[in-house]
């Protein structure tokens, strides 16, 4: 769960942007939205590959 304590002198803007932050980094969104709605298992292997071509992308090249 993702958490944010106020500063003392931090206004609302910049506590909400660094708690947008902590909730992109822990993957609570692709979380959300994998199970939003039932997947088949064609869409879950399509997703799967396109997912490992992309990591193998980015992987060849460091």
């Amino acid at each position: 769960m993702a958490q944010v304590v106020l500063g003392e002198d931090e206004n609302i803007e910049s506590a909400l942007r660094r708690f947008k932050r902590k909730v992109a980094r822990a993957g609570i969104f692709s979380d959300m939205r994998k199970n939003r709605h039932f997947e088949t298992p064609i869409e879950k292997k399509k997703r799967k590959t396109i997912a490992r071509q992309k990591q193998r992308r980015w992987g060849s090249k460091r």
